[in-house]
């Protein structure tokens, strides 16, 4: 079975306009989820939670496309053995 690990991250934004991070070292790291659907219930919570600071922004990296599709083991899968 596949495995498609999602993190969810969001903080403080130097621009609501642009995803440039005030402070990197404040980042939330709200956690890692096996699947789209629990990592976007994850964000929604945050998003609505912090919905009137409009600086303040959560986002999903798809941490699975890291991988390297083209070769049979990425060095990521080679680690995990």
């Amino acid at each position: 079975m596949t495995q498609r690990l999602h993190l969810v991250f969001g903080g403080e934004l130097v621009d609501p306009s642009c995803n440039v991070f005030k402070d990197t070292d404040k980042i939330h790291i709200v956690g890692m989820y096996p699947d789209y659907a629990s990592a976007h219930a994850a964000w929604k919570a945050e998003a609505q939670r912090t919905v009137d600071d409009a600086h303040t922004r959560y986002f999903i990296a798809h941490l699975h496309r890291l991988r390297d599709e083209e070769r049979e083991a990425s060095p990521t899968e080679e680690l995990g053995r």
